[in-house]
């Protein structure tokens, strides 16, 4: 065959392959549009709906990237690439990588189920895993949050999703309790009256649900009350008002004389007599 012929048979396969170039061209370039319209779209839709920016952008890029990668398959398909082929090599491939990359993919979808679910927000104060703090950020790998001493955590996502949750922040409206110490000798009925008025006048504590007061336990050195009253988070941090309360229980028993002892011990020391 001449070199003509050649180069002949070349440009005529380059002429019957230029249509399907630009037909793939004109696919993948729609898909990019497309995904990106309709990934704006998801994302303003969720926010408008959900008001949760994070689940939004999240939703909106798995949208946007599977679209651009069906049109990408759909482009190569009308060049005649073998796609059967390119997508038993990425299986193969998916799976080894996923081998490789597990906890990155757990937390990714321990993430996504926690976007959904929501078991907590930002700024919600929780414990999680031991650690106590707030909610600083929440991401589809991890969860940091900003302890009680000020220093920052970052918690895996599994271990967030398989571990229980204590969300503070969840009801506004919070109990506390506070243990008293009363001498047997006291009248039980007066102070526990007079505690009760004490707690309802401190700024903070709920009228409704109503303060309480019981009997606990019978202690070595005095009746163990157990006092327990509810606070609104939203208005009162709980440390405070609990703080509050204990310095008025105090203060009244020192007004009024009522005995809250300490913790008391007797030592019998038992021997015999030596004469001289």
């Amino acid at each position: 065959m001449q070199i003509g012929d050649i180069l002949q048979t070349y440009l005529d396969k380059a002429i019957d392959f230029l249509p399907r170039l630009i037909a793939a061209l004109v696919v993948f370039g729609l898909s990019l549009l497309g995904a990106s319209l309709v990934a704006q779209w998801v994302r303003k839709t969720l926010k408008s709906q959900f008001e949760d920016k994070e689940l939004a952008s999240l939703l909106a890029r798995i949208t946007r990237w599977t679209l651009v990668i069906v049109g990408t398959i759909v482009a190569l398909d009308q060049v005649n690439f073998d796609v059967t082929g390119f997508l038993a090599g990425l299986g193969i491939a998916g799976i080894t990588i996923g081998f490789a990359l597990q906890d990155v993919a757990r937390n990714f979808v321990a993430g996504i189920l926690m976007l959904i679910r929501r078991p907590f927000e930002v700024g919600h104060r929780v414990e999680i895993a031991d650690f106590e703090g707030t909610v600083q950020e929440i991401t589809t790998r991890d969860t940091v949050i900003r302890t009680m001493d000020g220093e920052m955590v970052i918690i895996p996502n599994i271990e967030v999703y398989q571990n229980p949750i204590l969300n503070y922040s969840g009801y506004p409206e919070h109990r506390r309790s506070v243990r008293i110490g009363l001498g047997y000798d006291e009248d039980v009925s007066g102070a526990v009256e007079l505690f009760l008025e004490t707690i309802q006048q401190v700024e903070g504590v709920l009228k409704d649900p109503a303060p309480s007061i019981y009997a606990e336990e019978l202690g070595d050195s005095a009746l163990i009350l157990l006092a327990r009253f509810w606070l609104d988070q939203r208005e009162s941090g709980f440390y405070g008002v609990q703080s509050n309360v204990v310095q008025a229980i105090k203060e009244t028993a020192e007004r009024e004389g009522i005995d809250l002892p300490y913790p008391t011990q007797v030592v019998r020391v038992e021997g015999e007599a030596i004469s001289s």
